[in-house]
């Protein structure tokens, strides 16, 4: 019998955010077989936004529509849902909720359909055919103040595909998303830390040779209540207050959401082979003034262990070589000294006896 398929959102096209320097142009939520977008003014077949962005106070109620356009030769089933957004915990790259998971925020502010309303809705799309879906935003009065991004979700229900993982059988199905940006009116507050700072080094096997190398990690954490696009720059000093390492600030080519944490990995091609080395990470904010610049630092000897391991093991060899020659000469002379002293006793037991014989009394005679 065979097992049953489990489900895993093995795409989720056009969700990435790139943004470096200035903001880029929007990016449509399609995978070359549907797409999925905010409804276009009535009448009109272009798409007059990407995604979308809304702004209310905390109670209020947001209309609108998003389209699904499927844009293949055959009718498409889709399971359409509203979810939160995340930040990929290595590298920071935009990402919806699976639907498997359990939105929390702005995914369950949001109601599909214009009058059974739902949280989610299944709804087959005609060949080269688009759909408008309705759907309500309702903002909780309770709702924090600041940024509450998520995004609308067309799952195909189709399984595209099966792989084998851990010998169970799991069924491969691939989802669109159309980004959600709501600003919830109030202080903003935006807070950027960076955190847990680790140096990780290879260096040649004969110092110098070769550049040695490095891995920098550290973490950036939003504290703060809205998006942020982070810059970063790294910087070190060696022995002295040498300058070993200075890069201009730059843009990290992903946007922060509020309350994540993510992992970043920067490689140093030219680090030092033999220093004492003061590293230091310092982030800010593109085009967000209120952010204060943070710096978390860790410092890190350079040392080339492999090289230094041979030397102590080639000294050890030669002390080791040394100290078996000398015992090896010890003991010819503790032999020659020991002939030496047998031969000076067999002469003194030879002496003892002549002058014994020489002593000896002679025989009395009456």
């Amino acid at each position: 019998m065979p097992r049953p398929y489990a489900l895993i959102v093995a795409a989720v096209a056009g969700l990435l955010l790139v943004l470096s320097g200035p903001p880029p142009a929007a990016q449509a939520a399609d995978n070359g077989t549907w797409a999925v977008f905010p409804t276009p003014p009535e009448g009109s077949d272009k798409r007059s936004r990407e995604y979308f962005a809304h702004s209310a106070d905390p109670g209020g109620v947001i209309e609108d529509s998003v389209t699904i356009a499927n844009t293949s030769e055959k009718d498409l089933t889709f399971r359409v849902f509203a979810t939160d957004a995340m930040n990929t915990p290595q590298g920071g790259a935009f990402a919806l909720l699976p639907v498997e998971r359990e939105p929390k925020d702005v995914g369950t502010w949001i109601e599909l359909g214009a009058k059974d309303r739902a949280r989610d809705a299944t709804i087959t799309v005609g060949a080269k055919q688009r759909v408008d879906i309705p759907f309500r935003l309702k903002v909780p009065a309770n709702a924090s103040p600041g940024d509450h991004v998520g995004g609308i979700v067309a799952l195909n229900t189709k399984v595209e595909s099966v792989r084998k993982k851990d010998k169970v059988q799991v069924g491969v199905q691939r989802s669109v998303g159309a980004r959600m940006y709501l600003r919830v009116n109030g202080p903003a507050a935006p807070d950027l830390a960076v955190e847990s700072v680790t140096v990780g080094r290879s260096a040649p096997l004969l110092p110098w040779t070769a550049d040695a190398k490095a891995t920098v990690r550290y973490v950036l954490v939003n504290r703060g209540n809205v998006r942020l696009r982070p810059t970063v720059q790294l910087s070190a000093e060696g022995l002295f207050g040498r300058d070993v390492l200075t890069q201009r600030p730059r843009a990290l080519k992903l946007e922060l959401l509020p309350g994540q944490r993510v992992e970043f990995t920067e490689r140093w091609a030219d680090a030092p082979q033999l220093d004492w080395v003061d590293l230091k990470v310092t982030a800010g904010a593109f085009d967000e003034p209120k952010v204060a610049r943070t710096t978390a630092e860790t410092s890190f000897v350079a040392v080339p262990w492999q090289a230094l391991l041979g030397l102590v093991g080639l000294l050890l060899l030669v002390w080791g070589g040394r100290r078996i020659r000398r015992r090896g000469g010890l003991r010819a002379m503790v032999r020659r000294i020991r002939r030496r002293k047998s031969a000076a006793s067999s002469a003194d037991s030879r002496d003892t006896d002549e002058e014994w014989t020489s002593a000896a009394p002679s025989t009395l005679t009456r």
